[in-house]
Formats: structure tokens, C-alpha cells, sequence
């Protein structure tokens, strides 16, 4: 026990060291875009005015209203107490929106796209590594091909494909957004059954990207554990073929399960290049719009929230690793 506390207070002190440097990332580079976002805001409310002092006073009081006018040392210390309230500021491009706000909708909308798919991709990917490992042979042959194709393409062009595929050529599918544009959102069947057709595209583009990584991890670890001594021997002393592999599976899944918690733990990120290809309404889409805009209170509460799923995920691994895995707990027995 006073190992795995040793183990567990280490493991907490590189969380809070990385999360202060991640921080400052955070803080700085939005701001050091090149570019005046408040100057945008101002072009757009003083459109017809003509009397150059009047929009001088309109800048200078955004520049105020947002502390873009204060030393960056001063809009740092207003950050981390605005941050430790749970104020991320408003929005710049869309004003006067909070960034709270636009960050709730659009992590919904991620989860919802996200989680299915990674549980989905995760199901499907083990079930055909863990067949192939074990049926060899044809499905093998054809299968290891395929997943290592479909692993190596890029995420955007899986979605670009479907895109063109099913939504361009064969017009099966809404080809942008999360819903359509002409919908209002409310809980009637014509609203949710046009959020079910525009989910599609994204859905199995997150899907297939995962399938293949899978398929991959879990036939390699599969033939592993297949020819590893214990199951000889378990053959030898006659034990029941199906229950071997049973066994065989359980092991085998350990790094999967831990691949699986990580990508839940980091899916807040979005699968940015689905969102952004399909205008889905998600985290990943709402960032890149952040970062087009200049939006530096938008593209640090998305970055800060994305990048504390991602420690804590990590965080969250590194305790389970030590509690399960036997090596660690040799380590922290000496």
C-alpha cells in the first residue's frame, strides 16, 4: 500500500506540473495570432459610421470590455481568476455570447457523435481481430490487408470519401451540418429524424477509421497470447479448448480496454476533421471556427477543456495500470 501511495503521488505530481505548463500554452498562443479580433467586432457593429472618434470610442470600450487594452501579465491573472469561476469570458465572434454557453452546446453535440462511435468501432474492430487471430487462413489474409489500409488513411480522407460517396454522388445522405438549416430544434419526429440522417456521414467515418486499429491491435495480441507457453500447457494437461481461449481474450483485451478508456477520456476533442468537413455542430467544429474568428476566449475554453479530458484519461490509465498490472505492483513492492 505504501508503494502504490508513492506510486499514486507521483503520478499526480507530473498531472499538476503538466496541467500549469498546458496552462500557459493555453493562455498564450491564442494570443499570439497575428491580427486584432476586436478591431473585427467594432468593423462589424460600426458599419455606416463615418465619424472616426465615434469608432474610436466603440474599439476602446470592447478593448476595455474584453481587457485586450491591459499587459498580458494583467489578462493573465484576470484569466485564472475568470477560470476558477468557471467564466471563460464571451465570445469575440460571437458576441455577446458566453463561452460557457457555446462550449456546453457544442460538447454535446461531440459526445453524442463521438461516444457511439468509439464504442461501436471498438466492438466491431476486437470481434474481427480476435476471429482472424484465431480462424487464420482466407479471413485472415483478407482482413490484415484491409485494417492496415483503412488504419493508415487519414481521418479526413475517410470523410472526404463518404462525403463524395454518399452524399455528393448517390445524394443518400445531408452532406453539412448537424440538422437542417431550415429546422428549428424541438423535440418533434421531423427534427429528430433529420439529426439521425445529417449523424450518418461524421458517424461512420469515426467508425471506420477505428475498426481498422483495432481489427489490428487485437490480432496481434491474440496470436501472442495464442502461442504463449501457458496455453500449451493448459492443451497438454487437456483443458477445454473453448475455455482456453476464453483466457486467451481476456488477456488479450487488457491494452484494448486501456485504448478504449483513453480514447472516451479524450473524445472532447472532437473528431475534428469529421466535424469540420461536415459542419457538425461539435467541439472540434466550434474550435476551428474559434481560430478563423481570432476568437481568443472561445480557442482557450475549448483547448482548456479538451486538454484537462486528456490528463485526466492519462491520469486515470496510469492508476488503473498500477492497480492491474503486475509489474507495477512488483515495482512498488520493492
Amino acid at each position: 500500500m505504501k508503494g502504490y501511495r508513492a506510486y499514486f503521488l507521483n503520478k499526480l505530481l507530473w498531472l499538476l506540473v503538466t496541467f500549469v505548463f498546458a496552462f500557459l500554452l493555453n493562455f498564450t498562443l491564442p494570443r499570439l495570432m497575428p491580427g486584432d479580433p476586436v478591431a473585427a467586432i467594432v468593423s462589424r457593429l460600426a458599419q455606416g459610421m463615418s465619424n472616426s472618434t465615434g469608432m474610436k470610442e466603440v474599439y476602446e470600450h470592447y478593448a476595455a470590455l474584453f481587457g485586450t487594452n491591459k499587459p498580458i501579465l494583467d489578462q493573465f491573472f484576470l484569466y485564472v481568476v475568470n477560470v476558477l469561476h468557471g467564466n471563460f469570458g464571451e465570445s469575440f465572434s460571437q458576441f455577446p455570447r458566453p463561452v460557457a454557453d457555446i462550449i456546453k452546446s457544442s460538447i454535446l453535440w461531440t459526445i453524442g457523435l463521438q461516444f457511439p462511435a468509439i464504442i461501436v468501432g471498438w466492438i466491431i474492430g476486437n470481434a474481427l481481430g480476435a476471429i482472424a487471430a484465431y480462424l487464420k487462413g482466407g479471413f485472415d489474409k483478407v482482413l490484415l490487408p484491409v485494417s492496415i489500409f483503412i488504419s493508415n488513411l487519414p481521418a479526413f480522407g475517410m470523410a472526404i470519401i463518404l462525403l463524395v460517396m454518399f452524399g455528393v454522388d448517390l445524394k443518400w445522405f445531408p452532406t453539412s451540418g448537424g440538422y437542417g438549416f431550415d429546422l428549428i430544434p424541438n423535440f418533434s419526429w421531423n427534427f429528430i429524424w433529420s439529426v439521425i440522417v445529417h449523424y450518418q456521414l461524421p458517424f461512420w467515418s469515426i467508425v471506420l477509421i477505428a475498426i481498422g486499429g483495432q481489427a489490428i491491435g487485437m490480432r496481434s495480441m491474440s496470436i501472442y497470447e495464442l502461442n504463449a507457453d501457458y496455453i500449451k500447457y493448459s492443451r497438454f494437461m487437456g483443458i477445454n479448448d473453448r475455455k482456453i481461449i476464453g483466457y486467451v481474450f481476456r488477456n488479450a483485451m487488457l491494452p484494448q480496454v486501456t485504448g478504449l478508456a483513453l480514447s472516451i477520456g479524450t473524445m472532447v476533442g472532437g473528431a475534428l476533421f469529421a466535424e469540420i468537413i461536415f459542419s457538425y455542430p461539435g467541439l472540434g467544429y466550434t474550435l476551428y471556427n474559434g481560430i478563423l474568428g481570432q476568437d481568443y476566449p472561445l480557442i482557450s475554453g475549448a483547448t482548456l477543456i479538451i486538454t484537462m479530458m486528456v490528463l485526466i484519461a492519462n491520469f486515470a490509465i496510469e492508476l488503473l495500470y498500477g492497480v492491474i498490472d503486475p509489474r507495477i505492483k512488483a515495482a512498488q513492492a520493492d
